[in-house]
């Protein structure tokens, strides 16, 4: 019975840091690239549009860009698109990704980054970061999933706002009330609204 009881205990420990050590590599990548993109960002002779590509080289190669496209799309939309559709909708999702997440994390300069506690779930990780300055701060919550190439941004909740859901929400009603080239129509003339938190003032802590 007590060899049993240790058998578990160790099977529990050995588990218990194999979960640290999965979310410490996870909040590890993300803090390197956020560096990087804060040293970008602090760049006084770089031109906006610059910073901007550099930006978009850092951090792309971590986002699992057409997974975030399934997700806010839809599996009961998703599955009955021509392939020619899914790629036409990935391609200007994709770019309207980028920018959305351009546009909050180019809003500030000059901040340092705190991070919060990380939630570890299956094979999911979810990290809290604040961008800070002064007396401001301006939350950003990545959210982390393992895939066969390592760990993967599949959303990021911008002062509490979820990007893949406040998309799915605006695309399943245009995809019940309309057809999928509706909606690939308004990605094209850039009607579609980004999270509200875009458009709000710095939140003070």
């Amino acid at each position: 019975m007590r060899i049993m009881v240790m058998v578990v205990w160790v099977t529990f420990a050995l588990s218990a840091i194999a979960v640290a050590d999965e979310t410490n590599s996870a909040k590890e990548l993300l803090k390197n690239k956020l560096d990087a993109v804060l040293v970008v960002i602090q760049k006084k002779d770089l031109a906006l549009e610059a910073k901007k590509k550099e930006i978009i080289a850092i951090v792309t190669p971590v986002f699992d860009f057409s997974l975030m496209s399934k997700l806010t799309i839809g599996k009961k939309h998703w599955i009955g698109l021509p392939p020619e559709k899914r790629d036409r909708f990935t391609e200007l999702f994709v770019e309207f990704l980028k920018k959305t997440y351009l546009d909050a994390i180019t809003l500030y300069t000059n901040e340092k980054v705190v991070y919060g506690e990380s939630v570890h779930i299956k094979n999911k990780v979810h990290i809290p970061t604040e961008l800070i300055t002064n007396d401001n701060a301006y939350r950003m919550l990545y959210k982390f999933y393992k895939s066969k190439q390592g760990w993967k941004i599949y959303d990021v909740e911008i002062q509490g706002v979820s990007l893949i859901r406040t998309y799915r929400s605006q695309f399943d009603s245009v995809l019940r009330n309309g057809t999928i080239d509706d909606l690939i129509l308004k990605l094209e003339k850039h009607e579609i609204n980004k999270p509200k938190p875009l458009t709000d003032s710095k939140q003070s802590t």
